[in-house]
């Protein structure tokens, strides 16, 4: 099996203001690609691997009997695309809320404010590129926590409920070096809360 670009649900220029169409078309046909065509190839050797889902070759990613250049890749290029197919169907023009979400959020955090502003501070404490994840555990409560590079919350047993990308590929043409500011937009198009 090749693994590929899942379809976007939306136009690269739907996020508008807040992700601007050329920096959503690069990340997706340029960066997201790469991850893909990176694990096909690293996986060409290994069928049994490549006939697994992604989310499932992250979740069981330290159990695997594989060599390190092998886990190496499937950490890199299969989070890369698990985190990117993921981050891309939370995102969208229109809010969808999730009701039974915010309501944890609120018993987790106090508040949705209170939430946004952990949440915040976490993408902006994550030291070079990154994620800034909401998951659940394994005994279903909430927690805030960031990743280096393409790690995924998977591979520590966690299921990701929203997700920041915080590389600067996702923000760099129009926020340059403002983080925060890309942060601060994102909220808008985060379709969940």
């Amino acid at each position: 099996m090749k693994y590929a670009l899942p379809a976007l649900e939306y136009s690269f220029g739907a996020l508008e203001p807040y992700i601007d169409a050329q920096t959503m078309e690069l990340h997706y046909t340029k960066h997201h690609r790469a991850y893909i065509d990176k694990l096909n190839v690293a996986l060409e050797k290994h069928p049994a691997l490549a006939e697994m889902a992604v989310g499932t070759l992250l979740a069981d990613l330290n159990k695997l009997e594989i060599d390190d250049a092998i886990r190496t890749a499937i950490k890199n290029h299969g989070g890369g695309h698990w985190n990117h197919s993921f981050f891309w169907s939370i995102m969208g023009p229109k809010k969808e809320p999730d009701q039974k979400l915010a309501e944890e959020i609120v018993q987790t955090f106090g508040s949705v404010e209170e939430f946004k502003k952990k949440f915040t501070e976490a993408a902006l404490t994550r030291f070079g590129s990154g994620w800034a994840w909401l998951v659940r555990h394994q005994d279903n409560g909430l927690e805030i926590c960031s990743t280096a590079n393409q790690d995924c919350p998977l591979s520590s047993g966690h299921t990701p409920l929203i997700a920041l990308d915080l590389w600067e590929h996702a923000y760099y043409l129009k926020y340059q070096n403002r983080r925060a500011e890309y942060i601060d937009a994102w909220w808008n198009i985060l379709k969940l809360i």
